[in-house]
Parts: C-alpha cells; sequence; structure tokens
C-alpha cells in the first residue's frame, strides 16, 4: 500500500465534502512518535457521514467487503491502494474523540491529518485488548509507546477513564506510577 498516495486522496475528498474524520490505528500511533508496521489505513468516522464516504471509496475503485453498524471494511483490487477500514462514530464518546482531534503534519510535514489524540488512540487500544486477550501484549506495548514519547502532554484523567471502563484499573496505577514522574 502506498500509505502518502492513498491518505492524499482520501484527504482530499474528505475535506472537499466535510467528511468527519480522524485517524487511528497503527499508522496514526506515527503521527505521535510512535511508528509502527501496519497494512491498513483506519479511521474514526461519523456516521452520518458514512454514506458520503461509501460513494468516495467506490468512486476510487474500492470495493466494500463488511459493513456494519459499527464498522466498514473497503480493499483495493490494486495493491497500491490496499485496505481501508472506518470505524462509525455514533455513540458520545467516538463522536467526543472526533471534537478532540488534532491535526498532525505527516510525510516531512508535507500532508496535514487529522488524527486522534493520544489519550483517544490509547482508548481503542484498550477496548481492543479487552475484547481480543491475544491482542493484549501489543496493545499494551503500543499504548506504554505512547503514553512513554508524549508524557509531557498526557490528560491522565481521560486515560483512567478508558482503563476503569474496560476493566485494567490496576494497569492504570502501574503505568501513572511510571510515567508520571
Amino acid at each position: 500500500m502506498h500509505f502518502k498516495l492513498v491518505l492524499s486522496k482520501l484527504l482530499t475528498v474528505f475535506e472537499k465534502e466535510n467528511i468527519r474524520y480522524a485517524l487511528m490505528g497503527g499508522f496514526a500511533l506515527g503521527a505521535w512518535g510512535v511508528p509502527r508496521t501496519t497494512a491498513d489505513i483506519d479511521f474514526l468516522v461519523n456516521r452520518d457521514d458514512m454514506d458520503k464516504v461509501d460513494a468516495i471509496m467506490k468512486g476510487l475503485g474500492y470495493e466494500c467487503r463488511h459493513k456494519t453498524e459499527n464498522v466498514s471494511q473497503y480493499v483495493s483490487p490494486l495493491r497500491v491502494f490496499g485496505e481501508v477500514d472506518f470505524i462509525h462514530a455514533f455513540r458520545i464518546p467516538s463522536l467526543s474523540m472526533l471534537q478532540r482531534v488534532e491535526t498532525k503534519n505527516m510525510f516531512d510535514e508535507t500532508l496535514p491529518v487529522k488524527v486522534l489524540k493520544v489519550e483517544d488512540l490509547i482508548g481503542f487500544k484498550m477496548q481492543a485488548a479487552a475484547n481480543d486477550e491475544s491482542r493484549k501484549a501489543v496493545d499494551m506495548a503500543d499504548i506504554e509507546s505512547l503514553i512513554d514519547f508524549n508524557k509531557a502532554e498526557i490528560d491522565w484523567s481521560l486515560i483512567e477513564e478508558y482503563f476503569s471502563l474496560f476493566g485494567f484499573g490496576k494497569q492504570f496505577d502501574v503505568l501513572r506510577r511510571k510515567y508520571s514522574k
């Protein structure tokens, strides 16, 4: 997948169509100083914009492989365009995340991208760890890296909410002691 090409194409149309979005997932970690290998691009998008997103993706040659109330997955028959996944924001916590996005300049400062805040990326990582035990070690490593690299600006109260929501209160206490010095 050619990440810069795909993001450039998508973001140009997202801005034109006023799509409320934020980059998330493994690729978004790099925007916060924690580069990680990933095979796709993940977005959080306001569910009310998903009809427009569907038209955009199909117009770019993507096929919708999977769609539920919560997620949509698009895959291009051309390897260079790869896979793009969308989490649909419609509950209060995810809509709040979209209101807190930050613009980060990626690809040597050449492409401005709206990205979830560190704390909200951590929230999704917590959800993934809670939903799939096999992901827990990788997600917790990502969380620690995000906190370590961004510890000066971390909103610990928001992170605590996410850890508590998914039953990881003890792990939160350990991380807080370790990184809030």
